[in-house]
């Protein structure tokens, strides 16, 4: 991977983001990423001109004194990006495989993150789950390309690691669990996958439909084959450890797979600027 071209391409989405201050402001990124919103803070008693909405009518009812609760805004956002590093994530098209876009996208979202005051934990899925402490800006860039080198996802020269072996797929209820660890905080998931074998259809019903998971499909020419199915590894045991046969495998067919997701499931390729369309389906 070309860390430099990353940034270049990043350095003129930033311009177009950010060149009028006056109409663009540094909080942009969370015109998606919103958190959680606010956070109670106190009770004070009730004074005139208080917004009435906020009196606690449990107090009044035990004191007969109107009290309003007070909040504090939650600032920063942590954005959780769960990246597909399996076996079918090495594909792609003229050199640029779909794993590779997917950790760029990730380097987007830590230089961002800088310019929002927000933060960046990224976990990679591949035959183990790594969880990479949580960061941002060049800072972030540069321990996300560490972690994955010396884990032999990408070569010393930022190149994706395509003769790395695969010895065993994390199984559909380790990345279940993480999944469900980060959701239940309220954090903002951002899930990167080709989706063939990733998480089956019923726990991506259950995801998507909720207002912090942001689901792209990483797509390569050979996806988008008409006749090509989705594979969905559906893993009986939870363990990982079954193999695929015909009675574990489902065939869908493309549009087959986006019927059930509708605009929540959002597609990037690999062979067309998927940062730029990235950032225009955040924003």
């Amino acid at each position: 991977m070309d860390i430099e071209a990353v940034k270049r391409t990043v350095l003129r989405i930033k311009t177009q983001l950010f060149k009028n201050s006056n109409t663009y402001s540094i909080g942009m990124l969370k015109s998606h990423f919103r958190g959680s919103g606010l956070q109670f803070k106190e009770h004070q008693i009730y004074c005139a001109g208080d917004d009435v909405r906020f009196i606690d009518w449990k107090i009044v009812a035990k004191t007969g004194v109107p009290y309003i609760k007070t909040f504090d805004e939650e600032r920063n956002v942590e954005i959780v990006v769960m990246i597909d590093a399996s076996s079918t994530m090495l594909s792609g098209f003229n050199g640029v495989s779909k794993l590779q876009a997917s950790i760029e996208i990730c380097c987007l979202l830590y230089l961002l993150a800088k310019e929002t005051g927000d933060f960046v934990h990224a976990i990679i899925v591949s035959d183990g789950i790594i969880n990479i402490r949580k960061l941002a800006g060049y800072e972030g860039v540069v321990n996300l390309i560490s972690v994955l080198q010396k884990n032999h996802i990408i070569n010393e020269n930022g190149m994706v690691n395509i003769s790395r072996k695969i010895d065993k797929q994390t199984s559909s209820r380790e990345k279940i669990n993480i999944l469900m660890k980060h959701l239940s905080k309220r954090r903002e998931i951002v899930l990167l996958s080709d989706f063939n074998d990733f998480f089956d259809v019923m726990t991506l019903k259950r995801m998507i439909y909720r207002s912090n998971v942001h689901c792209f499909q990483i797509m390569s020419p050979l996806d988008e084959a008409e006749k090509t199915p989705y594979l969905m590894y559906c893993d009986k045991n939870g363990d990982g450890k079954g193999r695929r046969s015909m009675n574990q495998v489902n065939f869908y067919h493309k549009d087959e797979f986006k019927g059930p997701f509708g605009k929540k499931f959002k597609r990037l390729k690999v062979h067309e600027r998927y940062l730029e369309e990235f950032v225009k389906e955040m924003l």
